[in-house]
């Protein structure tokens, strides 16, 4: 009885991946799994039983459930002030205190690039479901027909009307290409140097940015180079002491704006051709939770 258990605990890790691909958010990945294992824990001990493969019914429910919170979440993010940008994850950090965080769990891979996330926010609900599960994470379209209640044929066309959707996205750059442009990037930022902004920004360069309200920021996103660099240097200009450092956002290269200590801004980017095409600018405080440690 106990090691099923622990097969059952062993499952939380790749049901929160998936929750958090699906999702967009830590904390509405962490409540996702929880009801999908509140669910397993309140059947029957006979029902449970008789489930061949808990892992393969938890990642049904959890499928289920983030359908749900994805349907209301699109109604959530009418109402959210300005752009919603998915919640950025940092690398794994060495923990003095040796203990894991739920950011931890999460795989950094190109599933979870920004630039990817938010590419799955313009799916639809159902589109993302079975995108994720086939694509990302190999379940056959017979186990994505139960989270959908769909035949087999119906999701593996929601997968491919998803898959449209990624195809139009460029190749992003190599680790090392992104790292020295979002490296002169900083440098030019720093010097508040326009001229150097501009020539490391693509012409037709355009930056989200998420306050949800709560801190000020552009409320519509910034396009054109030339425009970037000049909200870039009004933002220097307002926060004197602000201090840029650079750390891997979602697996790849970013910048993150600290002030006295307190992380402001986390920023991710698009890079092409030694340029950077797209800038995603988290300042929404409650998204920043990972990033206080």
């Amino acid at each position: 009885m106990g090691s099923a258990q622990d097969g059952i605990a062993g499952e939380r890790r790749q049901l929160l991946n998936i929750a958090y691909r699906l999702l967009g958010s830590l904390a509405e990945s962490e409540d996702a799994v929880q009801e999908a294992y509140a669910r397993w824990y309140a059947l029957p001990g006979g029902r449970r039983d008789e489930i061949v493969s808990p892992g393969a019914w938890l990642t049904t429910v959890t499928g289920r459930i983030c359908l749900d919170v994805l349907g209301s979440a699109r109604a959530r993010r009418e109402r959210y002030v300005g752009a919603w940008l998915p919640e950025p994850l940092p690398d794994r950090p060495q923990r003095e205190n040796g203990q894991e965080s739920l950011a931890d769990q999460i795989v950094l891979d190109e599933s979870v690039a920004m630039a990817f996330l938010v590419v799955l926010e313009s799916m639809t609900p159902a589109e993302r479901v079975a995108f994720v599960l086939h694509d990302v994470f190999r379940y056959p379209f017979a186990e994505i027909a139960a989270v959908l209640g769909r035949t087999p044929a119906a999701c593996k066309q929601l997968a491919a009307s998803a898959r449209r959707r990624v195809g139009t996205t460029p190749a992003p750059a190599t680790a090392t290409g992104q790292a020295d442009t979002v490296r002169r990037l900083k440098k030019a930022w720093e010097n508040k140097d326009v001229a150097a902004l501009v020539a490391v920004l693509d012409p037709a360069a355009v930056m989200t940015a998420d306050g949800g309200g709560l801190v000020g920021t552009v409320l519509r996103p910034v396009e054109g180079g030339a425009l970037i660099a000049q909200y870039m240097l009004a933002i220097a200009d307002k926060a004197p002491g602000m201090e840029l450092l650079e750390r891997s956002v979602n697996g790849a290269a970013g910048l993150v704006a600290r002030r006295d200590g307190v992380v402001m801004t986390v920023a991710s980017f698009d890079v092409a051709d030694g340029r950077v095409t797209r800038i995603w600018a988290v300042r929404n405080p409650e998204k920043l939770g990972p990033w206080g440690l």
